[in-house]
């Protein structure tokens, strides 16, 4: 019997078929991959999905073979090997200023993105709220769907994307149990600074409210901006989810490496939800995480400088072509208004870039509960050598003649 038709193309996600649950039918596929397929079935550039297009520094790959032949192939305590957990706690330390018990506080997790989904499992009840900043990660919508959370949307305007306080306050109500945090930002580039934080914490402590912030961009900040975790403002610690990872710092995201930090009984939660979704993370992997949190200072300086780099190359070019772009203070990505080189909206653009132009991006709609609120953006992702960013520049400038 043959398969029902199936919608093809960013955004599409509808599924003719009784048997599957109702959830999924209110949220689509991810089109950050959807993108990365159609940029493998047409040769184009990739700057849509964020992973490097170069490998992870070589004492870290030589971590990882020697944990392959010493034995670690075999599960690791389910939360994490207790090495790699202590490194995260050293890491904490050392970075944010948390004093953090790798017993008690730490759960490993299969990526970051394991760990924002246990998380919301952990903590939410069907029906209550949980409060998302706009324009969001797209995996936020789907996670509060899955957890059976309302997310309350808060819009942060182009091109600041600073918050309203107003309209921030006015999304905490009896029902919130959660908001969630990411800083440095994706898809924005945003840093919240330590008064923004102030102000969500605030409002975290006088509605008895969760705090799940995403941080695995934390490294990756620009212009001497330093990343503050809210969990080290009074009183947060004791209801904050801090989640991080090794993807994007050390250019290993096929590893599949996070972990979350909270106090013990969030833990405990988290622990329990974690032990039935995946059961444990990598365990050599881990082994080899451990040896990459206890690089050197001097290893996180040059992350910065060759990041700072790569954004300086595709903003001046994008800019130059006709891009309305808002630097980024922090991440790998650049959102870029479109309506001066175009009358397509972001899914017309996007497929049109990677289809005819060879490079792939994200339209803006992904990144927006009301698609058209994202339809004259599409982002870029910079985690690229530089000289593929030439490329793609270069392809790009075809747009503007």
């Amino acid at each position: 019997m043959a398969d029902p038709p199936r919608e093809e193309g960013p955004g599409a996600f509808a599924i003719a078929d009784a048997r599957v649950s109702d959830r999924v039918q209110h949220f689509p596929e991810s089109v950050i991959r959807e993108m990365t397929r159609l940029a493998n079935r047409h040769g184009a550039i990739n700057l849509s999905q964020g992973f490097p297009d170069f490998d992870p520094p070589e004492e870290i790959l030589e971590a990882a073979r020697d944990a392959l032949a010493e034995g670690y192939n075999q599960y690791a305590t389910t939360w994490g090997a207790e090495d790699f957990r202590q490194a995260i706690a050293e890491s904490a330390l050392r970075f944010q200023g948390l004093e953090v018990d790798p017993d008690a506080h730490v759960v490993v997790t299969c990526g970051a993105t394991e760990a924002m989904m246990a998380a919301m499992l952990s903590l939410i009840d069907p029906g209550e709220e949980v409060v998302v900043l706009e324009p969001f990660y797209e995996n936020y919508g789907p996670d509060a769907i899955v957890s059976g959370a309302r997310p309350v949307f808060v819009p942060m305007e182009w091109p600041a994307y600073r918050l309203d306080e107003e309209a921030l306050k006015a999304a905490f109500g009896r029902e919130t149990k959660a908001i969630i945090l990411n800083t440095p930002n994706n898809p924005t580039g945003r840093v919240y600074d330590e008064g923004t934080l102030r102000l969500v914490a605030d409002l975290c402590s006088d509605h008895d409210v969760v705090c799940v912030t995403d941080e695995i961009y934390e490294h990756i900040v620009y212009d001497g901006r330093r990343h503050v975790s809210i969990a080290t403002l009074g009183g947060m610690w004791e209801r904050t989810v801090t989640i991080s990872g090794l993807s994007k710092t050390f250019s290993v995201t096929g590893w599949r490496l996070g972990y979350a930090l909270s106090p013990r009984t969030l833990t405990e939660a988290l622990k329990r939800t974690h032990d039935f979704l995946t059961v444990g993370a990598p365990h050599p992997l881990q082994i080899a995480g451990a040896f990459a949190l206890r690089m050197g200072d001097s290893y996180f300086e040059a992350l910065r400088a060759a990041y700072t780099e790569r954004r300086e190359v595709l903003y001046d070019a994008l800019t130059a072509i006709g891009f309305k772009c808002a630097k980024p203070e922090g991440s790998y990505y650049i959102m870029a208004d479109i309506r001066p080189l175009t009358d397509k909206d972001d899914v017309g653009f996007s497929r049109f870039l990677v289809e005819e132009v060879g490079v792939a991006v994200v339209p803006g709609s992904s990144f927006f509960a009301d698609p058209a609120d994202g339809r004259f953006f599409v982002r870029f992702a910079f985690p690229k050598r530089v000289e593929t960013l030439r490329e793609a520049t270069k392809r790009l400038e075809e747009v503007a003649r």
